[in-house]
């Protein structure tokens, strides 16, 4: 598959404690927290795991010394290439547990949210041009109208919001995930962001996918924490996938009241790719609530979340949103809501020419042999019944279940009228009254 590789310029790391951006304290409290929670004592252990090169980690160390929270062991570690070894002090410890009472948060140093700012912007989904090859690449499996092409290359590559709509049964969640395969490249998304001394989590191994390259030979950790900042990881574009289960609440901060931390919502996990609401219509809120919570990111590309105490922040906002639904747009929104949404795409049911190809393509898939007799039944028979409304759907549903009634039956494979209105009367419902 013709996929681009990455060009994202990678975040640099960080040369001194002085550049990290982030306050003193709250630094040393972290180091503190990780040694007591992870038993650390050499500087490259401890700087493996709270994700700082080798020399600000040092500085870090040389701080909580001077201020007599850390001492030297006074043993050398031959593991560790004869590196000295620390340990917390009676005061470093007691430091560490009010810092774990105040947040349990401990590990990798978290990113500022300004300088997060900075790395979205390198990586901007908006920057990314998606071709017509790299589009029918990650789409070969579907067979879809050329037209709906041209309408899907231009969206994607705006990196605008783009709604979905037509009748179920038509692949959108597919034409949805094909999108997410034809952006190809890969991000750095950090384990962690920090505003106004709060830290929020950001990194999720459900929602992201880390690139191979990140498990490295520990002994290379010189070469790796100057190659790029080990606060972020490398991941592919990410996507997140919600349906009728999306909540407004879902879209807030995530407060751990245990822990005393926060975790992104789902739109900031998904920065720099692509947030999916399938099914619009079926959530508990209706789809105008939902949409009308999008506009001011759409259109500013900044988000706006709040801390428990209230207090309102500003985050990039840089996700290619597809919305599919099998509503009708004008039932389900008002002109506002419409006009804001870039990309307005039907997605129809097959002609009947494309319905044929689809049919002829699961077969061979399926191992189950073709027959013209029954492909004339099929048209000429039974879709009149349904005033000849093709689905993508139907193919698949058809075929398994004649494959179902072959395996039941212990015959072969075999497709043929009878099997055909077995399999459609289980795909249409009749319409009658149940006596209760």
């Amino acid at each position: 598959m013709n996929m681009q590789t990455t060009n994202v310029i990678a975040p640099p790391a960080p040369r001194s404690l002085e550049g990290m951006q982030l306050p003193q304290v709250m630094m040393r409290d972290i180091l503190l927290k990780t040694i007591f929670r992870m038993n650390l004592e050499t500087v490259p252990e401890i700087s493996k795991a709270i994700c700082l090169p080798i020399p600000v980690t040092q500085e870090l160390v040389d701080l909580a010394r001077q201020q007599k929270l850390l001492e030297s062991t006074g043993t050398l570690h031959a593991g560790s290439g004869g590196q000295m070894g620390f340990q917390l002090t009676d005061t470093g410890k007691s430091r560490a547990l009010d810092a774990l009472g105040q947040s349990e948060y401990y590990g990798a140093m978290p990113v500022p949210l300004d300088v997060y700012r900075e790395q979205v912007k390198r990586q901007s989904i908006r920057n990314i041009q998606v071709t017509r090859d790299q589009l029918l690449g990650a789409m070969g499996h579907l067979i879809l109208p050329n037209e709906l092409l041209d309408h899907l290359g231009p969206a994607v590559s705006a990196g605008r919001s783009v709604l979905m709509y037509g009748p179920p049964g038509n692949g959108k969640s597919s034409i949805s995930n094909g999108i997410r395969d034809a952006l190809g490249d890969k991000i750095y998304v950090p384990r962690a962001i920090e505003y106004a001394g709060q830290v929020i989590t950001v990194y999720d191994p459900i929602v992201h996918n880390a690139a191979q390259e990140m498990e490295e030979d520990p002994n290379s950790l010189r070469r790796t924490s100057n190659r790029f900042d080990t606060r972020y990881v490398l991941c592919d574009r990410p996507t997140v996938i919600t349906g009728g289960e999306l909540s407004l609440s879902m879209l807030d901060l995530v407060y751990n009241p245990t822990a005393r931390t926060y975790q992104a919502p789902l739109q900031l996990k998904s920065t720099g790719g692509v947030f999916i609401v399938d099914d619009l219509g079926r959530q508990e809120e209706p789809p105008q609530a939902l949409v009308n919570r999008w506009i001011v990111p759409l259109e500013e590309s900044k988000d706006i979340l709040a801390f428990q105490s209230g207090e309102k922040f500003e985050v990039p906002f840089d996700t290619l949103v597809i919305f599919s639904t099998n509503f009708h747009p004008n039932e389900i929104f008002d002109k506002a809501a419409l006009r804001r949404i870039f990309f307005k795409i039907k997605v129809d049911g097959p002609c009947q020419e494309d319905y044929l190809k689809i049919f002829a393509m699961v077969a061979r898939k399926r191992k189950m042999p073709l027959d013209e007799d029954t492909l004339v039944y099929l048209i000429k028979n039974k879709y009149p019944q349904i005033d000849n409304i093709y689905a993508n759907y139907q193919p698949i549903f058809l075929i398994d279940q004649m494959i179902a009634i072959c395996e039941f039956e212990g015959i072969p494979y075999q497709m043929s009228p009878e099997l055909i209105d077995r399999a459609w009367a289980n795909m249409f419902v009749k319409e009658e009254k149940i006596v209760h």
